[in-house]
């Protein structure tokens, strides 16, 4: 039963007690009136403004830095005086700043911070106090108005000039001796430290519109091959998205998602220990966290008919920062290839002569979006969830001639094959981080578990045609694949004594992955595809990985020193369902150490010295024992036996700074193998093909031993020119005289790339970026790549690459007051990035070469726009908050 008010008299009696009681038992709510009018005074008198530039300490300008300005407000929640944003910018390409209509009462605190420099804080005053509610003044404060910077306070509230200027403000380089002694320059992409190197993709013209493979072909230390193949001085890295291991090749990632890449030569205990000669690439996507809102859209096409479409927004108030990505990509890909190869085995010894010209195209779709809950000042929680579907399909056409060798006869067999590839995949991912800020400064606590599932269905039809006897061949193969990746992970923090650190973590890695194919023959007699069995039609395997790390560093006043041991236990299983065979490899536990020393000599150049240990662990297809005969000139078979590799990596590293903030860095690496995992081709009889056949299979080396020297320099030629260079000079050795005696491949190995980098007038930049690598051993093929499976290949003794160089150009224009730009570029504008490989041994010679995709023209548009904006969803009584806060990032 509800109460009634029947009476208007009883209505407004009831209202004035209402009040009557509110007012009088809130002594805080009492006062807010007359704080709303002081808040309507200072919101009538906002005419200041203050402005100046961010320089560096040789006084160049900064652009790109977050400029924002704190002072006390009103806040209705807690109904006193607070700290709040009074109006933010981001700086201009040369540092200049203005900060407009601003209130003139009251001591502002302005906040500047930008990566790479140490954040500043300064007090700033148009010099007019601000009164308490009620209109008394602070004890203590000067009644006389002061002056800040070089503004001009001239008769008191009326008449005043309230432009202040802050002249030039000086940042630091932010010089962590460990971990981050990084200079970037004025809107720089590139960024070098003692143990890594920074690459901004956003800032790099010649990726707009592409993928990863094309983010990465121009970041220093890194090579990507026509099939996007990733590799670290001539290894195969592992790749992480945001510190995590990933499911997706470089070709299912968009280049407008990545924020920066970051390239871990020699990591340290802290980081997974698999990866065997080579180093950890990190890709960083983008996700910002500033107050209000800010984005991105973009759109663009090329002259192979592709085209992409996205964009990004990042909104933030309160206790809430949330983002959203999208993208689109579609693309079509052309080329050719020539495969020479001469058999000495087998009667008759035949030559083998293949032609090929290929035709892809594809599309694929992105979905990334999540929160940051600020739960309290030093409590953080971040969902995440992904989603990414594509398609490709690929048209081939291959001409095959097979001549006998070392005699008369010609036109032994010669054939047409054509094949129509498809596959598609669908990825969804999610995670949750959580981290923890204890008070005591540094010491802090983050947990996170991350869970991606991937799906690949793929159809292959191949129709060949032997133009001698006129008979036709016809294949179907058709499958699907799921891989599924949980990642548990906590990182602990604990600043220790002066200038001490212990860092501790764990990490719980569990991938499980099945396979489905059917291979299919037409059978004439019977008019019908009749199903073909292979071992490796159905599949699946899972590996488990634990570990546990503990670190411990110290700084000093000219040097310092980490070390750091990582333990792991691990388990291997893959199982082949229909002949019930399984396969398990336990390695209970491995020790991993790490060691660093670092030594400042100067303000200007610093070194490091740093050793690490780390495992290639044999995979699923190293490991079966049956025969795969996929590929009939190239068949491959596992070796249940093999053992994981284990490898000493040391590194020297030296860094110059230079006086205009350019940076040498120059790293000389050792990297000695045991127990290498190699590649190795016999011959046999097989019964199966009723012919003798060469048969590739793994095998473990004595050892490998490879050496270099790398140099990095970033140098700005002249005011608007900077120029990338990155050299690296590498000998690889490779005993397997284990295998077969004598069986030793030792190979130099140069290369080259360079990006440079100019500032033309009326905002246009230009960009050219070069490579060129010489003769080297076979280098592993990543799973980073587009294929998968037997493509993760290991060292061998028996081939080398040829040389093969390219040179891409774009250049950018920056519209709409520098919040668009419009991008030009062409890829390999010379037509020679041409990939080719030479294999030798006792039983045959091949070489092969292949081109794709050469001068691919490519326009790019895109917009940013943002605000910063301290409420966005609530009412504002007031104009003071946001105006002039603009993003121009």
């Amino acid at each position: 039963m509800g109460f009634k008010v029947t009476d208007h008299k009883q209505f407004l009696l009831l209202s004035f007690l209402f009040i009557l009681i509110f007012y009088s038992g809130s002594p805080l709510i009492a006062q807010q009136p007359r704080a709303n009018q002081q808040a309507d005074r200072s919101s009538s008198m906002n005419i200041g403004r203050f402005y100046g530039k961010l320089v560096d300490e040789q006084g160049k300008g900064i652009g790109f830095a977050a400029i924002q300005l704190f002072g006390m407000k009103f806040d209705r929640e807690s109904r006193s005086m607070k700290e709040a944003m009074i109006s933010g910018q981001i700086t201009e390409e040369n540092g200049d700043f203005s900060l407009e209509q601003l209130p003139i009462m009251g001591d502002f605190t302005l906040k500047v911070s930008i990566l790479g420099y140490s954040n500043l804080e300064k007090k700033v005053t148009f010099g007019i106090p601000m009164r308490r509610p009620g209109g008394e003044q602070k004890e203590g404060q000067n009644q006389q108005p002061t002056q800040s910077g070089r503004g001009n306070w001239q008769g008191g509230m009326s008449g005043g000039n309230f432009d202040v200027d802050l002249g030039n403000i000086i940042l630091t380089v932010d010089p962590q001796m460990l971990d981050e002694i990084i200079v970037e320059g004025e809107a720089t992409n590139v960024q070098l430290a003692l143990d890594k190197k920074i690459f901004r993709v956003d800032k790099d013209a010649s990726a707009e519109g592409g993928t990863a493979i094309d983010a990465l072909r121009n970041v220093p230390s890194l090579s990507v091959d026509l099939d996007g193949n990733l590799t670290l001085r001539n290894a195969s890295p592992q790749v992480f998205i945001d510190g995590r291991p990933t499911t997706l090749t470089l070709d299912q990632i968009a280049s407008s998602e990545i924020e920066r890449v970051e390239v871990i030569t020699n990591p340290s205990a802290k980081y997974d220990a698999s990866g065997g000669q080579a180093g950890i690439v990190n890709l960083v996507l983008k996700r910002n966290k500033r107050i209000g809102y800010n984005g991105s859209i973009r759109a663009g096409g090329d002259s192979q008919g592709g085209v992409n479409i996205g964009g990004n927004l990042n909104v933030r108030e309160g206790k809430i920062n949330a983002f959203l990505n999208g993208f689109f990509n579609s693309h079509v890909r052309k080329g050719t290839n020539e495969t020479d190869r001469q058999n000495f085995f087998g009667n008759p010894r035949t030559n083998i002569f293949q032609t090929g010209d290929t035709e892809s195209g594809g599309s694929f779709a992105t979905l990334r979006a999540g929160f940051d809950w600020f739960m309290s000042n030093r409590n953080t929680l971040t969902f995440e969830g992904s989603f990414r579907r594509g398609m490709f399909d690929t048209d081939d056409v291959l001409n095959t001639k097979i001549d006998s060798l070392f005699q008369n006869t010609t036109n032994f067999s010669e054939s047409v094959r054509t094949s129509v590839r498809d596959r598609e995949f669908r990825s969804l991912g999610g995670s949750v981080l959580f981290k923890h800020l204890f008070p005591k400064k540094g010491q802090e606590l983050t947990a996170d578990i991350s869970l991606s599932r991937f799906k690949m269905d793929n159809f292959n039809e191949f129709d060949t045609r032997f133009l001698n006897s006129g008979i036709n061949s016809q294949e179907i193969q058709q499958g699907n694949g799921t891989t599924t990746f949980i990642t548990l992970q906590t990182d602990y923090v604990n600043p220790v004594g002066e200038n001490g650190k212990i860092e501790l973590g764990a990490r719980g890695a569990f991938r499980n992955y099945d396979n489905n194919n059917a291979s299919f023959v037409f059978n004439p007699q019977q008019d019908q595809f009749v199903r073909v069995f292979n071992f490796t039609d159905e599949y699946e395997f899972m590996d488990d990985v634990l570990a546990a790390y503990g670190i411990f560093s110290q700084e000093f006043k000219k040097w310092g020193y980490s070390a750091g041991i990582r333990v792991e236990s691990s388990r291997y299983t893959g199982e082949l369902p229909e002949s019930q065979s399984k396969f398990e490899n336990d390695f209970p536990l491995s020790i991993f150490p790490s060691g660093f020393i670092t030594y400042k000599l100067n303000d200007k150049d610093n070194i490091q010295l740093s050793y690490t240990r780390r495992i290639n662990r044999p995979s699923f297809f190293n490991l079966i024992p049956f025969t795969d005969f996929t590929d009939s000139l190239n068949l491959r078979r596992g070796n249940p036996d093999l053992l994981p590799e284990f490898t000493n990596s040391f590194e020297f590293t030296y860094q110059n700074i230079f006086e205009k903030g350019d940076n040498l860095l120059i790293s000389a690496y050792l990297k000695q193998a045991s127990d290498l995992i190699t590649t190795f081709q016999t011959t046999e009889f097989d019964p199966f093909l009723n012919r003798e056949v060469v048969i590739q299979s793994y095998q473990n080396s004595n050892s490998s031993v490879a050496y270099g020297v790398e140099f990095t320099l970033r140098n700005t030629l002249a005011k608007n020119v900077t120029l990338t260079s990155n050299l690296n000079l590498y000998n690889s050795r490779v005993d397997a005289s284990n295998i077969e005696e004598g069986l030793i491949n030792e190979q130099f190995t140069w290369f080259l790339k360079e990006n440079l980098s100019i500032n033309l007038p009326k905002v246009f930049t230009l960009q050219i970026n070069g490579e060129y690598k010489s003769r080297a051993a076979f280098s592993p093929a990543s799973q980073s790549g587009r294929f998968h499976g037997w493509m993760r290949s290991t060292n061998t003794a028996q081939g080398y690459t040829l040389p093969t160089w390219f040179v891409n150009v774009s250049i950018r224009k920056n519209i709409l007051k520098r919040k668009g730009s419009l991008t030009l570029s062409m890829s390999d504008i010379f037509r020679s990035r041409q990939r080719g490989t030479h294999s030798e041994s006792e039983f045959f010679v091949q070489d092969t070469w292949r081109l794709s995709n050469p001068q691919v023209v490519r326009l790019n548009f895109s917009y940013r726009f943002g605000k910063m904006d301290t409420s966005l969803f609530k009412r504002k009584n007031t104009k003071t908050s946001n105006e002039g806060a603009e993003l121009m990032n």
